[in-house]
């Protein structure tokens, strides 16, 4: 089948590579000439393990373009993947989405389904079909949702051996052209109406949200009373009715999705007079857990100037280079505010950074360099790397070593009589004393 995929974003790069390898003849278009450019010379703009030799075996079934007419002329299936970002009411920008839609209805030659892949408010589909059916082309166009469940760092996978397919139809005839799309996955399908389809993408995301956010106020808890996050959710997630997946603590969740579709869904909801509590509730858990160790870092240091901050892991996540929304972009900035000096490290992700911060930080090529010297570690993203890595260079590198751990990389037993003290999230303090008994020389109470 003939597929263009409108924007060549995240979801749009992994979308097409993964429909050229399943036989389909894919045009990728974006109005981005300089990321056309890398792509046609198979230069990948984003990091995502296995992308980039996908794109280079299916190189003669998928072209990159930024002529628009050239795209949609002879499609068959036009997938949208363009961003959908959030406005400062939390709303969803649709701009690029409306345009995609129209561009495409405008010069396709023939009959065409229009599929919605970007994140979209619920009746979006609806509003679409509406607006093509007034333009009176002559040719048939069908809107369907079909929602995409990517990780960054496993894309290709969730996409190729994807936990189910879901389809968004209001007619027989745009449910089959779908399945025929991706019938070489042999991926289970949820078949629904267009409504439902965009529901099931924000639900999903916004309850893995609320996961997150419920394990960290238990470790937050944690904290004071002296129990272990980890045993906790370790405990908890042997129940198959909870399961263990993102019962993870740490200082919150960043990226691309769960940010922008938990304030979506929460504005949708204020907009239809319905309100969704525990939403706003993970949302703002969220934001006050992503600067929960310069908190812990108030403990050591009143003030952090002339102090040298080393920080590890600048992206929201391992195996990606994308910072958006990452834990990193709330504590920065409020050390150099203090007057910190700032060596930071991250395998993959330095370059993107830069772009935020060119000249403040001083960016370094290895994790040593970063350590060497610093008065205190904060730990943000658990690259493979720093979980790897001997925790007894932070006591021969550091000047003074206080490392803030906010993935919980190492076992307790690995910080144990290295020589620095080690905090991390909802477990035990290494080096000074326990838990409990810190809070109560600070006048706070633990039962």
């Amino acid at each position: 089948m003939k597929i263009t995929i409108a924007g060549t974003g995240y979801v749009g790069i992994v979308t097409g590579a993964c429909m050229a390898e399943t036989g389909h003849a894919v045009t990728c278009y974006d109005i981005d000439s300089i990321r056309i450019k890398k792509l046609q010379d198979c230069i990948m703009p984003i990091f995502e393990p296995g992308l980039e030799e996908m794109l280079i075996r299916n190189r003669e079934r998928i072209s990159f373009t930024t002529d628009y007419k050239e795209a949609y002329r002879d499609s068959e299936a036009v997938i949208i993947c363009v961003g959908t970002p959030e406005k400062r009411d939390g709303s969803a920008n649709l701009k690029c989405v409306y345009a995609a839609v129209q561009q495409a209805v405008e010069c396709a030659q023939r009959d065409c389904i229009i599929v919605i892949k970007s994140t979209v408010p619920v009746g979006t589909g609806d509003n679409l079909d509406k607006a093509v059916r007034l333009k009176n082309t002559g040719r048939h166009f069908e809107i369907a949702n079909n929602p995409e469940f990517l990780s960054q760092g496993t894309a290709v996978r969730d996409t190729m051996k994807a936990s189910r397919i879901v389809i968004g139809v209001n007619s027989p005839e745009a449910e089959k052209v779908l399945k025929d799309i991706y019938d070489r996955l042999g991926q289970e399908y949820v078949v629904t109406d267009r409504r439902s389809a965009e529901m099931i993408k924000y639900a999903s995301n916004d309850f893995l949200a609320l996961k997150i956010s419920y394990i960290n106020e238990i470790a937050n808890l944690c904290d004071f009373i002296g129990a272990d996050v980890e045993d906790v959710a370790l405990g908890m997630g042997l129940d198959p009715r909870i399961g263990n997946r993102f019962l993870k603590a740490g200082i919150g969740y960043g990226g691309s999705c769960f940010p922008k579709d938990t304030k979506a869904l929460h504005w949708l909801a204020n907009f239809n007079d319905c309100e969704l509590k525990t939403i706003k509730a993970a949302i703002d858990v969220n934001e006050n857990q992503k600067i929960k160790l310069i908190k812990k870092a108030r403990k050591y240091y009143d003030s952090f100037r002339d102090l040298t901050v080393a920080i590890l892991g600048l992206t929201f996540k391992p195996g990606t280079d994308d910072f958006r929304e990452a834990p990193s972009l709330q504590n920065i900035p409020i050390l150099l505010e203090d007057g910190a000096k700032i060596k930071a490290w991250d395998p993959v992700g330095m370059d993107n950074f830069k772009k935020a911060y060119p000249e403040e930080i001083s960016y370094c090529g290895s994790i040593e360099e970063a350590l060497k010297d610093a008065d205190i570690c904060f730990i943000l993203t658990e690259w493979p790397e720093i979980v790897l890595m001997d925790v007894s260079r932070f006591q021969l590198l550091m000047r003074k070593p206080i490392v803030l751990d906010g993935r919980n990389c190492f076992k307790l037993e690995e910080a144990e009589g290295n020589g620095f003290i080690y905090e991390s999230i909802g477990r035990r303090i290494i080096g000074q004393g326990s838990i409990a008994g810190e809070h109560l020389l600070r006048g706070e109470r633990a039962v």
